[in-house]
């Protein structure tokens, strides 16, 4: 109780200092550095939406947050946001920052995370993904006196804004907002958002739609006869499919794969490729290739083209469709799967004997338990990729204390505008 009360009478300070400076209702601060979450920060700390490094910006204070925000001195990195609907919808954070700083700064992110835990990198160029690119997106839908409305929430906001022309989704998508609203004025209600998650395949949108209305018999039809008229490929409500005019294909390798609705996909087509080359190169020459946490076959399919590949997934569902794909693909070397938690029940290092090579590729929480049954694990390499780096740099320390080493770290920046980080990794040993 005494810290928190010291903590709180230095902002106050600091508060007073900076108002009696320039009057009671503005503030001017300088912005030290950029927060994970996109914000500038200075000293206090005090948190500014928007802000970049170096720039002298005034606001409102409201608690530890600077409102009204107006820059008086900008930063050189500082750009004209490709997007009109960029200070009112909250999905792109980033995009008032030069492509070349935020490029440096995800890297930043990265290395602080690994010196975090005494680790030091050398690091491969960055790969970002394009504008106007990804493949999926969540969309937000809720029912209106009027009809419905549909599309992201703004900044910091539960309302729902509208964007008829994103720059960051691949056009292909730009229809699903429309067919959205159809879905919530058939079976939302008006107190409840329906959370719509769109997926562009090669046979066109696939749409999975949950938190609306049970699915009864008057509703399947009405569905059905939208997917129709949209030209979906598939449309699901609750994890059931309603619809399947043609297969929702995305290509991995040489193979085709229909992922189960609401599947986890990498989010553009480019950012999949960056991913697939860098582990491809880290396992090569491996003639037997343990994929972890492998979803759909995003690595063990194009893997297969040279290597036998045990692929091992706690969702059932998607290790179906990577066994269908590969059974349906001739000329891949062998595939198996196995449906396991490998968070309870991590692979142990016997159960690797005779592989090569390990290909992990856990959620945000990392693989900690799996982590340090590798580091003891009879292989040579693991091709790690992440989308933490924080749960990353503490795995990549359990392996290099069991004497990995780690190779060059390559960020594979798929969400273009965001303060989301990936990266991929080769740990090896002699």
């Amino acid at each position: 109780m005494m810290q928190r009360n010291f903590g709180a009478s230095v902002l106050r300070g600091l508060f007073r200092r900076h108002a009696a400076r320039y009057g009671p209702d503005m503030t001017r601060i300088t912005i030290d550095r950029l927060g994970h979450q996109g914000d500038g920060i200075a000293d206090g700390p005090l948190f500014v939406p928007l802000a970049l490094p170096g720039e002298v910006v005034e606001g409102t204070l409201q608690g530890q947050q600077l409102a009204d925000m107006r820059v008086i001195t900008p930063s050189a990195s500082r750009v004209a946001p490709p997007c009109r609907h960029f200070k009112s919808c909250g999905g792109c954070q980033l995009q008032h920052a030069s492509d070349a700083f935020v490029a440096e700064w995800k890297v930043d992110v990265v290395r602080k995370a690994l010196q975090a835990q005494g680790i030091e990198a050398q690091f491969l160029p960055i790969h970002t993904s394009p504008p106007r690119s990804r493949r999926r997106m969540g969309i937000s839908a809720r029912r209106t006196k009027k009809g419905a409305l549909a599309g992201f929430h703004g900044r910091a906001s539960g309302v729902i804004v509208e964007i008829p022309d994103c720059q960051l989704i691949d056009p292909g998508l730009q229809p699903a907002f429309d067919v959205a609203q159809r879905l919530a004025v058939l079976g939302a209600s008006r107190k409840a958002e329906l959370a719509v998650q769109a997926t562009l395949t090669r046979h066109g949108l696939d749409l999975a739609a949950t938190g609306g209305k049970p699915l009864d018999g008057p509703l399947r039809m009405a569905l059905a006869q939208l997917a129709e008229e949209a030209k979906l490929a598939r449309l699901s409500w609750e994890g059931e499919v309603v619809a399947t005019r043609l297969p929702p294909l995305q290509r991995m390798g040489r193979a085709d794969v229909a992922p189960p609705p609401g599947a986890f996909l990498q989010a553009t087509a480019a950012g999949e490729q960056a991913l697939v080359r860098a582990v491809s190169d880290m396992v090569q020459g491996a003639a037997r290739v343990a994929d972890l946490f492998s979803g759909c076959g995003t690595f063990a399919l194009p893997l297969a083209q040279t290597a036998a590949v045990h692929a091992v997934e706690g969702d059932a569902e998607m290790l179906k469709a990577l066994d269908r794909a590969w059974r349906e693909k001739l000329g891949l070397k062998r595939i198996t799967t196995e449906a396991r938690d490998l968070f309870r029940r991590p692979l142990m290092p016997d159960e690797l004997r005779g592989v090569d090579a390990v290909v992990i590729d856990p959620p945000r929480a990392g693989a900690q338990a799996q982590v340090a049954q590798l580091a003891l694990a009879p292989i040579g390499k693991i091709a790690f990729v992440s989308c933490n780096p924080v749960t990353f740099a503490r795995d990549a320390k359990l392996l290099l204390d069991a004497g990995w080493r780690l190779g060059p770290v390559q960020v594979i920046d798929q969400f273009r505008w965001s303060t989301h980080v990936e990266l991929v990794a080769c740990l090896h040993r002699d």
